[in-house]
This record gives structure tokens, sequence and C-alpha cells, in this order.
């Protein structure tokens, strides 16, 4: 990636308060194609409020997001995926008593006669995504409620993608899984940024963080600490980061930083 390049998405001071409780300060965050950013923290950090006013599931009380160079207003999770913003929260959204391709295509699904359901088109598209993006499900016509959490994750994970999104968000996708299916899910995300998605990615293991990521982006309290490449800083130096909230590289300001 071209330091000139432009980020797909850039968030400029936004904030967001529950009553008397600032969960967002003024933060400032951009994502940049074909990269996987992590996004750390402790807990009320502000993080999934963040990614939240992304996604479209709620407001922010003050700021601009700004996708593509444009200036958007993002209303709900639909205008967010008419963009080309996909989320995959922790509970995953899919319905267990259904197949492969039919929680690929789970209320976006495509009908022949205008009003019958096209079951072979959407099982012929989701095979051919499972195996673009390396994902192993033998039969497709399997229920979901019987399979693995890294087959799970990676299912909710395809279903943005099929979709053509630009930028995937993830909130602690291998939270529940053992060390081989999250290696999987890794995997995945790693497939992803080769082919050109942005990853927005919400971890607190940073040993995970560390080697899957291209950037990492500190917060909190509400308030952005810092970002760095992942080849110009430590474990140590994040870990300082979101336990004194101080960024010491930058005093004064949190500094840009681009990708190389």
């Amino acid at each position: 990636m071209a330091d000139t390049q432009a980020p797909i998405v850039s968030m400029r001071g936004i904030q967001k308060a529950y009553g008397g409780v600032r969960a967002l300060k003024g933060v400032d965050l951009d994502i940049y194609l074909g990269e996987v950013h992590a996004l750390v923290g402790d807990n009320a950090a502000g993080k999934s409020t963040l990614i939240k006013t992304l996604s479209g599931a709620i407001r922010p009380d003050a700021g601009k997001i700004l996708f593509d160079g444009s200036a958007v207003s993002i209303e709900d999770p639909r205008h967010a995926k008419a963009l080309g913003i996909e989320t995959v929260y922790q509970d995953l959204a899919l319905a267990d008593n259904l197949d492969v391709p039919a929680n690929v295509f789970l209320g976006r699904e495509l009908t022949r006669l205008r009003w019958f359901l096209d079951n072979r088109a959407m099982a012929e598209r989701a095979r051919a995504l499972l195996a673009r993006l390396k994902i192993n499900i033998p039969n497709i016509r399997q229920k979901v409620r019987q399979m693995s959490g890294g087959q799970r994750q990676s299912i909710a994970i395809a279903r943005c993608v099929c979709f053509n999104a630009r930028v995937i968000i993830l909130d602690e996708p291998t939270a529940a899984l053992g060390v081989q299916e999250t290696g999987k899910v890794y995997a995945l995300i790693r497939e992803m940024r080769e082919q050109g998605c942005a990853v927005l990615l919400i971890s607190h293991n940073l040993n995970h963080v560390f080697e899957n990521s291209d950037r990492i982006t500190v917060l909190k309290t509400g308030t952005l600490v810092g970002s760095r490449r992942v080849g110009e800083t430590s474990q140590n130096e994040v870990v300082r980061m979101i336990v004194s909230g101080t960024d010491s590289a930058a005093p004064d300001a949190v500094r840009e930083i681009r990708p190389g």
C-alpha cells in the first residue's frame, strides 16, 4: 500500500454520551483497504461504542464520518450495509435451524419468478464463496447448529464478503474458539485482507493482534491514546498505552500513522 492511499473510512471527533457517562470523547480513526486494523483497550474503553457508530447501530452525538472521501450520516445498519460496511458481533446472528446458503443470504434471499426462493442459485453462490475464501465446509446443507464454532464464525464472515463488503468489523471473533479453530478464523481474516477488504478487529488477545494485524489503535475510557504500525511497536509499549492512557511518542497530540 502506498503512503498516499486515502482511507476508506475517516472518523473525526466522534462523541457519544449515555446520560452523564461519556463513552466517546472526540475519537479519530482511519481505516484503509487491504489491512487489518486492531482496536484494543480495557473494558469500557469505548471500542464497542465506536464500532456501533460505524455500523449504524447507534448515532454519535457529534463528529463526522467520511466513507471513500465523502461525508456520510449512517442512519442505521441497513444504510451501513448499503455503503459496504458489514459487522460480525460476538453472537454471530446466525439462524441455527438453517443451512449455510440460507444463512449467507439471510434477509437478502435470491428469488425466481419473483416470489420463489432460488435455492439452487444460493447454493451455487455459497459454494463459490466458500471456495474463494478457502473455507472448508463439506456439507453446506447441514444445519448451522450442528457445526463447530470456527465453522459458524466463518459463515458469519463469509456472509459479509458475499455482498461485496469493503469494510468488515469483527468483534472478538475468536473469543469462544479453541486454538485450531482460532487459527482458521485468522487465516480467513488474512485472506480477506489479501482480497482488498479493510478489516477492523476488536480483540483483547495481544498475541493474536500482533500476529495478524497491520496497525493497532488504543482507546482508554473513550479517548484515543494512539496508533502504531505493528512492525514499529511492541506488546510492552501497547500495554503501557492501555494502562496509562498516554502516548509517549506524541505527548501533545496523537500522531497520524499511514499504512506503509
